[in-house]
């Protein structure tokens, strides 16, 4: 159950975020936002801005006039605010909250709607930039929402220590070391006879040794313990190919140092880039064939992933959400018609050209985009 909300928690707060950012971008270009729905259809809860209020209604299943079963309004309110002027934009809940939409009057998107009349708060009708700056900006608000966290976990937790001491935090279950009976706390000072100075060393030696003996020497809160045993191993990815190093199993004990907001937010601009170097490495790894859709996961693998981080607690879950709201930034600003790269990608052929697409060769490149789309999430899933 952990799983199902963290995924639901991840993924609806990302997409918030994202389609936040054209609902803003929208608003201060003067383009006319006709809904703004958190969630997939159908709806549940609508909130309609109105001169002199908002109409409130609420969306459930009853008859209708003809006796037929139906998803529709079944109560409404008005709520009265004098002098306020309405926009008509519909801000909707919707009942599956696993997505996000911004409904801009004058754009041919995923709902198909061709209504486009050329009005001043059109999308269609702004300039080249104001269309870009739109398109771009829920890609804007994914990055600034990654680099915020990546600040905020610095900022409150300090910066780790690069060599931290070879002292065990933790220890993963049938592995070497926890069957020799390690236990956290404990401090390794040599392997096989040479001192250990810190954990890179103590790390590179054990790596250095796959499947073989190896003795251990620890200080067990100041009793000394001799521990022997076989190292496993593990495939290591390097720039040649991939390597076979030595594993026992364990993690370090992790020290920090305080940091300030200026440092730590160059620490949050440095994981924001790391962040996109592991998606070029993983594009890297589908082009060269080392890794497969499948392999590089989909819903599903986030989902898991979401619950193990969130088992691990909020700070690993944050770090995790940082991570996957960059992967959603790269991901849309790809020239995919259905994606915002594909909308910025229209606007710059407009711009050669020198003349707006038709509508029907608009329709038709979304067509295909939205058909590609589905392709590649079957791919995934199956």
């Amino acid at each position: 159950m952990t799983t199902l909300w963290a995924f639901i928690f991840v993924i609806g707060v990302l997409v918030f975020v994202h389609e936040l950012g054209h609902y803003l971008a929208a608003r201060s270009v003067g383009i006319r936002v006709e809904r703004f729905s958190v969630g997939f259809p159908p709806r549940l809860f609508t909130f309609t801005s109105e001169d002199e209020g908002w109409l409130i209604q609420m969306y459930f299943f009853s008859r209708s006039s003809v006796g037929k079963w139906e998803w529709q309004s079944v109560w409404e309110k008005k709520v009265s605010v004098s002098g306020k002027a309405g926009t008509g934009t519909e801000y909707c809940l919707a009942l599956i909250p696993l997505g996000g939409y911004v409904k801009m009057a004058g754009i041919i998107d995923e709902s198909m709607d061709t209504s486009i009349t050329s009005a001043p708060d059109e999308f269609m009708s702004k300039s080249f930039l104001s269309q870009v700056f739109v398109m771009s900006a829920g890609v804007i608000m994914n990055i600034l929402f990654a680099f915020s966290i990546y600040t905020g976990l610095s900022y409150h937790f300090g910066k780790p220590v690069e060599n931290p001491p070879a002292i065990v935090s933790q220890l993963v279950d049938e592995m070497p070391a926890k069957e020799a009976g390690m236990l956290p706390g404990d401090k390794i000072t040599s392997i096989n006879g040479e001192p250990v100075d810190n954990w890179n060393d103590m790390a590179l030696k054990i790596q250095s040794v796959p499947v073989k003996k190896i003795i251990l020497e620890i200080d067990r809160d100041g009793k000394h313990i001799t521990k022997q045993f076989t190292t496993s191993f593990r495939l290591n990815q390097t720039e040649t190919g991939v390597d076979t190093v030595g594993f026992i199993g364990i993690a370090p004990e992790m020290q920090y140092i305080d940091v300030d907001f200026l440092q730590a937010g160059v620490s949050g601009f440095n994981s924001t880039m790391v962040g996109f170097g592991i998606i070029v490495i993983s594009i890297k790894m589908l082009v060269t064939g080392e890794a497969s859709l499948k392999e590089l996961g989909g819903p599903i693998m986030i989902a898991q992933l979401a619950g193990e981080t969130a088992r691990a607690g909020i700070p690993t879950l944050l770090s995790f959400m940082a991570l996957i709201s960059i992967n959603l930034a790269f991901l849309n600003i790809l020239p995919i018609p259905g994606l915002d790269g594909g909308h910025i990608f229209i606007s710059i052929i407009q711009v050669i050209i020198r003349k707006p697409l038709s509508v029907k060769t608009r329709m038709i490149f979304q067509q295909i985009g939205m058909a590609f789309l589905l392709l590649l999430m079957i791919i995934v899933f199956y």
